[in-house]
């Protein structure tokens, strides 16, 4: 179904949306990083509970995502445009409801999740949080709009405006942090006023009729219940997968919390390098959501299972190119951060356990439930990664950190043991093909 020239212009925009991603974000990590280990933790600290409600809209992007690629493998660019609206409806309406109900009890959010935090730590997260929760619903746009662009086999137009997004934010943090020394402040001000420019952009592109999709009078609140409840039959498990996972790696967080700063500060940075090395992988995840729903759109299975072998194939040889590279300069990549001694050999151990887990785990356990999710398998993949999650997760990272005195090592470990197992379960079900009978539209 697609030509080698499709499912190039498809993956290496993603790769290197993917990569620019990471890098700024490393980066963004560097500058606050600049104003003390307490920040960087706060930073940390909201970034890990805003991944939970993002979770919520990258659901409803999948979903959205998912049936639009369906209707556009059977030909029926009607019934995607109005796919896509919805998707947009929906994103801007939870996204408010959310910004509502966080924004005045934020500050209670973060006590309630991470227990007792030193008070600059705490102050400086609540700060944070005000700007992150302020920019929900320019995000939850730009991830509805970016979803539907990639559902075309069209990922140029993602990475062209995530390249300008991540400009402004660098800019900005340079601005606010060195210029005024705003502090995080600053990095909030720069990430709102990003995700702003990004969503207006987006919405503009998603608005020109010469898209294959594209969202027809996008001011107007056209509501179609049974185009929401496809996006819903897809984006509820899927968001109820993701928020469970995320609030399970919170609990995480917060036995990380309770070792000290030094651990907070050598985790978040670790976590920020070794995302590194899950680049290619996220770019081919989101890749497999157009090849493997298209072509399940088009009555062809046989397809679907090809170009899921090929991604997968594909995710491992790519991730192992990288994460050798970063197992062996960890040392030397944490010392950019400037953290303390102590906190840069803790980073950099935990960074090479993550390399090799990464090279031989990471695209079973996360590749192959996108592959299920694009044809509509999301109760399978929903149901294994809450029970490997909570089991392996949670309950045996807080055995090996605490009744072990693993401490950090410990978490990181428990994380290791719950891929193992969603790894096994995920390729169990690929191989069965039961995944390829489902139906979405």
């Amino acid at each position: 179904m697609f030509s080698r020239q499709f499912l190039f212009r498809l993956i290496v925009p993603l790769i290197a949306e993917q990569f620019l991603a990471v890098t700024i974000g490393m980066a963004d990590t560097m500058m606050v990083a600049s104003v003390g280990e307490a920040a960087v933790s706060a930073v940390s600290i909201v970034d890990g509970i805003s991944f939970l409600i993002i979770q919520l809209f990258a659901a409803f992007a999948t979903g959205g995502a998912v049936v639009a690629s369906q209707y556009l493998g059977r030909r029926d660019n009607a019934s995607a445009n109005d796919a896509a609206k919805q998707l947009f409806l929906l994103s801007m309406v939870v996204s408010t409801i959310l910004l509502a109900i966080c924004l005045p009890v934020r500050r209670g959010i973060i006590i309630i999740i991470f227990g007792s935090l030193a008070s600059d730590v705490l102050a400086s997260s609540t700060t944070y949080f005000l700007y992150i929760l302020l920019s929900l619903p320019f995000l939850a746009s730009y991830n509805a709009c970016a979803a539907l662009f990639r559902s075309m086999g069209n990922s140029k137009v993602s990475l062209m405006v995530s390249t300008l997004m991540n400009i402004i934010n660098i800019v900005g943090n340079a601005y606010f942090i060195f210029g005024l020394r705003l502090g995080v402040t600053g990095a909030g001000l720069a990430t709102l006023l990003s995700r702003m420019a990004a969503s207006i952009i987006m919405v503009i592109l998603i608005s020109d009729k010469r898209n294959i999709i594209f969202i027809h009078k996008i001011w107007k609140f056209e509501w179609h219940w049974e185009k929401v409840k496809k996006i819903l039959q897809i984006g509820v498990p899927t968001g109820i997968e993701g928020s469970m996972f995320h609030i399970g790696r919170l609990m995480v967080q917060g036995f990380i919390a309770s070792f000290g700063t030094v651990a907070l500060a050598a985790n978040a940075i670790a976590g920020s390098v070794a995302s590194m090395a899950n680049i290619p992988g996220g770019a081919i995840n989101m890749a497999s959501i157009t090849i493997i729903g298209q072509s399940l759109g088009a009555r062809k299975p046989e397809q679907a299972l090809h170009y899921g072998k090929w991604l997968l194939m594909l995710t491992y040889i790519s991730m192992i190119m990288l994460a050798i590279p970063i197992f062996i300069f960890a040392p030397q990549i944490v010392s950019i951060f400037n953290l303390s001694a102590e906190a840069t050999v803790l980073a950099s151990n935990i960074i090479r356990t993550a390399m090799i887990a990464t090279a031989l785990i990471w695209p079973i356990a996360f590749t192959i439930p996108n592959f299920l999710r694009a044809a509509g398998d999301v109760k399978y993949t929903m149901l294994v990664s809450m029970f490997t999650m909570w089991v392996f997760r949670v309950a045996g990272s807080y055995v090996l950190a605490f009744n072990f005195g693993l401490g950090v090592y410990g978490v990181w470990f428990g994380m290791y043991i719950d891929w193992i197992f969603r790894g096994i379960l995920f390729s169990i079900r690929f191989a069965r093909g039961k995944w390829k009978t489902k139906k979405v539209i």
